[in-house]
Order: structure tokens, then C-alpha cells, then sequence
């Protein structure tokens, strides 16, 4: 009898979880709605005009977005139908966005990986006519770490000293007019195009001053477009850090300068040099400022003082406007060189914060 009465209770509490649940797609229903939407998207490929990776690809989101959503308003209801639209919706939204960069960094690798050589990274342009094979972007290479090098030797302990006078002594301090001018000047410096930022450099430095046309007066305009990145970006780090950390310096007796160098900047030194990479990686694509600067070499230059030298935004630039095979690949393989130079120098920075950041007891 008590048997009987127990399965009667399963029963009905299983009855009673499908009544608050509802009736559900199968697991399979998904998988299904999106063959399904793929196949009939591929049948409009080939008898509509729409052709190409990219257009069937969205038309097919858009059919199982549609499919699954009316199969789902069918069978589950409204409540459910609108949660899987919106579920599907973020995805989708997500996966439109991410497919062109996934395409383009295909692109890159597999067209740049085509010249990616020994001899391609070790020789340049020099005495290398467009239409030829050979060559090489040693030069530009070369260029790059130099002004992104001083850019970031100038840029990088200037704006982590200005983030942390807004921080730290500004708001405790007589001076928060200036505190006030200094933040509105970094916001209207995170908006300036960098072209701006060129034209300046070449007005004020070259033209005003004097200074040549080189790599230095490249790395001035680089500068200016690093600080506002390095300067926000350490900002926000500084005001992750609890104030007790702080008041519990002061109250030891350690003074403010000391409590900063040993106590803030080791718990925020993994955001810090993540906002300095951010900011270099930034600056290492720009063309704009280099072609107003220093422009373009074909011959190998190490002094970044004197005469122009080139880098790899504008080697790139250079290759493209050419319009040869040669010169083409030669641009992909310089593209390929840029990205993997910052992922290199962003897998450092993150080795470099993992080993100075505070060390867990």
C-alpha cells in the first residue's frame, strides 16, 4: 500500500513539474533548426543572387533566428519563445561581429605566412623595384621598434605619473582646477584623430622648430596619441585599490610617496602594464602620423635623430599603393609581422605583471 502511495506521489510530482515547466523543444530542436536554416540557405546561394560566404552565412543566422523562434512559440509559448530569441539574438549579434575578424586575421596568416621568410626579415627595400620579387622589411621593422620605442619610453611613465596625480594628491590637494583642466585636456585627446595629431607635429616640430622630418618626430605624434590610453587606463586601475590598503600605510606611519611606490602600484601593476600595451598596440598600426613625420624609406636607417625612416604602418601603405603581386604579398607579410610583433610584446607585458604584481602568501 505504501508502495502504491509513493508512486502515486513521483507521479504527480512529475505531473506537476511539467505543468510549471511547460512543453519544451527536444534537445535535438536546435541542431535541427540550424541544418535546416544552413541547407535552405544554400538552396537560396544557388538560385537567388545571393552568393559569397558572408551573405549565405547571414542569411542562414536570419533563418534559424526566424525557424526557431515560431517552432518555439508554437510548442513552448511566448515566455519561452521570446527568452530564445533573445538568447539567440546576443549569439548571433556576437558571431556577426566576430566573423570579420576572424576572416581578416585568416586572410593575413595565410596570404603573409606565402613571403614569411628568413630573407624577407633580414634584408630591405633598397635597389627593389615593385614589380620584383625580394625584399624585405627590415627596415621598416626596424623603424617600428625604434619610434614605438621612444614613444613608449616618453608616453608610458608621463601618463602613469599623470594618472596618478589625478588619483592620488589631486583630490585631497589645493590644486583641483588644474586636476580639473588636466582630465578635460586627456578626454579631448582620446577623440583626436591621429592625423590631427600628425598635422600638429609637422606644423609645430618640423615646420616651426625646425627638427627633421625622422623617426623622433614620428615617435612625438605616437606619444601623443599613447597618453590619454595610458593615462585613463592606470586611472581606473588606481581606484580598484581599496582605500583601507591606503589608510592602513598612513596609519604606520609610511608616507604617501612610499605607500604609492610599495603598496598601490604592486596591486594595480597588472592593469597598469595591460593599459601600456593597449596603448602601444594602439600606436604601433597608426600610418597617418608617420607619413606626416617621416615618411617613407626604402634603405635601412638606425638613427631615428636624423633623415626619414621608415616603419611597418607605412611599408604596408607603401606595398598596397603599389598594386603589383610582389609588392601585395610583400604588404600581407608585413601586415602578418605587425600582428605577431604585438602579440609578442603583449604576451611579455603579461608575463612581466604576473612575476611584479603583489605575491599572494
Amino acid at each position: 500500500m505504501s508502495g502504491i502511495t509513493s508512486f502515486e506521489g513521483d507521479q504527480s510530482t512529475a505531473l506537476l513539474r511539467m505543468a510549471l515547466s511547460g512543453r519544451r523543444l527536444p534537445r535535438w530542436g536546435v541542431p535541427a533548426a540550424a541544418v535546416v536554416a544552413l541547407a535552405a540557405a544554400i538552396g537560396l546561394n544557388a538560385v537567388t543572387g545571393i552568393d559569397g560566404v558572408a551573405g549565405t552565412l547571414v542569411v542562414a543566422i536570419l533563418l534559424f533566428v526566424a525557424g526557431q523562434t515560431g517552432w518555439s512559440f508554437s510548442v513552448e509559448g511566448r515566455r519561452h519563445a521570446l527568452d530564445r530569441l533573445a538568447t539567440t539574438a546576443i549569439y548571433a549579434t556576437f558571431a556577426l561581429a566576430l566573423a570579420p575578424l576572424i576572416g581578416l586575421l585568416a586572410t593575413v596568416v595565410v596570404k603573409g605566412s606565402q613571403v614569411l621568410s628568413s630573407s624577407f626579415l633580414t634584408t630591405s627595400m633598397r635597389s627593389v623595384s615593385p614589380r620584383s620579387e625580394g625584399g624585405g622589411l627590415y627596415h621598416a621593422l626596424l623603424g617600428t621598434l625604434e619610434q614605438v620605442g621612444i614613444a613608449a619610453l616618453i608616453g608610458v611613465p608621463l601618463g602613469i605619473l599623470t594618472a596618478i596625480y589625478l588619483v592620488e594628491y589631486a583630490p585631497s590637494g589645493s590644486s583641483r582646477h588644474l586636476a580639473r583642466v588636466v582630465s578635460f585636456f586627456v578626454d579631448v585627446m582620446t577623440g583626436v584623430p591621429s592625423v590631427v595629431v600628425g598635422l600638429f607635429v609637422y606644423t609645430a616640430f618640423v615646420l616651426t622648430l625646425g627638427m627633421q622630418r625622422s623617426g623622433f618626430a614620428a615617435s612625438i605624434a605616437l606619444t601623443i596619441l599613447m597618453l590619454p590610453v595610458v593615462v585613463r587606463s592606470t586611472e581606473e586601475m588606481l581606484r580598484i585599490v581599496p582605500r583601507s590598503l591606503r589608510e592602513a600605510s598612513y596609519a604606520l606611519g609610511i608616507p604617501k610617496w612610499r605607500t604609492i611606490l610599495k603598496i598601490v602600484m604592486p596591486t594595480a601593476i597588472a592593469g597598469i602594464i595591460t593599459g601600456a600595451m593597449l596603448a602601444i598596440a594602439r600606436v604601433a598600426g597608426e600610418t597617418a602620423p608617420l607619413l606626416l613625420t617621416t615618411f617613407l624609406s626604402q634603405s635601412i636607417n638606425p638613427d631615428p635623430f636624423t633623415g626619414p625612416q621608415s616603419a611597418l604602418p607605412t611599408f604596408i601603405w607603401d606595398q598596397f599603393s603599389s598594386g603589383t603581386d610582389a609588392s601585395v604579398n610583400r604588404a600581407w607579410g608585413g601586415a602578418l609581422v605587425l600582428i605577431i610583433l604585438v602579440m609578442v610584446l603583449y604576451a611579455v607585458a603579461k608575463i612581466i605583471a604576473r612575476f611584479a604584481g603583489v605575491k599572494k602568501l
